[in-house]
């Protein structure tokens, strides 16, 4: 949809020049920091134009494959990779990011890098094929974001060849829209959200959007509401309108000690972001 980001790809050959590990993807951080002022606020970490490998390695029984990318002004990403008789799944997500960087962390109250790990939620993938996952899904833990999209990824590669047997994730597989929205949701440390590229022909909105009732719960208790019409003004090749369906919309999120974050996913694969 709107993601705007360079794609990595990382070809790693084991001692005889054959690949053994592949992976192409698209990648970026929202991430939320402590300015010198004492309030909050949210950056976005794009990967950059140039991006080194380092560290990446094939793994094999009895050790992990590793992909990892180090990017911009100190930034780095990696992902371990465990393999079982039958199948190969990511284990833990490791982010590095410098909040040295002042155009990314204009005014940053804590210098220096920070790293943030998170356990890989996705399913396990049978050896000798390759996961895909052209639509973006999203893996929030703390105060980060990731989101991921056209991902190619196959690792402990067999003969030296990608497989053109495909693993797809649960976001390229079309679901149906709710018949009740939820509109509470429980927070956890790590989830993962599924969205689709937003549609090449927008519907036609109504005049006024509907009023939804949106809210999140930490734990027991209530901790964000908001009630709300929203309309989207899209400028592309031309404007135009896209209206927030609340009866077709999931409330998700978390709130923190001094954050809170509501994110509404429509039928129509529309994000939005409080």
């Amino acid at each position: 949809g709107f993601f705007q980001s360079y794609a990595v790809e990382v070809d790693i050959k084991d001692a005889s020049n054959a690949t053994c590990l592949y992976a192409d993807w698209m990648m970026r951080f929202l991430i939320t920091y402590e300015s010198n002022s004492g309030d909050y606020k949210t950056t976005t970490l794009n990967l950059s134009s140039s991006v080194t490998h380092n560290g990446s390695v094939c793994g094999n029984d009895t050790q992990a494959a590793i992909v990892a990318v180090q990017f911009g002004e100190g930034h780095s990403w990696s992902i371990n990779i465990t393999k079982t008789n039958e199948t190969y799944q990511g284990d833990f997500i490791t982010l590095t990011y410098n909040t040295n960087d002042t155009v990314v962390f204009p005014d940053a109250k804590r210098k220096g890098p920070v790293t943030v790990l998170v356990k890989d939620p996705l399913h396990p993938v049978q050896l000798n094929t390759v996961f895909v996952c052209h639509n973006s899904y999203f893996i929030e833990a703390e105060n980060i974001t990731q989101i991921f999209w056209n991902v190619t990824v196959q690792a402990f590669v067999q003969n030296g060849t990608v497989s053109k047997k495909e693993s797809r994730c649960p976001a390229d597989t079309p679901t149906s829209a709710p018949t009740v929205p939820p509109t509470t949701a429980n927070v956890t440390t790590a989830s993962i959200t599924t969205l689709s590229p937003a549609p090449t022909t927008a519907p036609t909105p109504v005049e006024n959007p509907d009023i939804g009732n949106y809210s999140l719960k930490s734990g027991n208790k209530t901790c964000f509401l908001a009630t709300v019409g929203l309309q989207l003004n899209v400028s592309q090749d031309k404007p135009h309108l896209i209206n927030i369906n609340p009866k077709t919309t999931i409330a998700d999120g978390a709130c923190g000690n001094t954050t809170a974050t509501l994110k509404l996913n429509d039928a129509n694969s529309t994000l939005i972001g409080f």
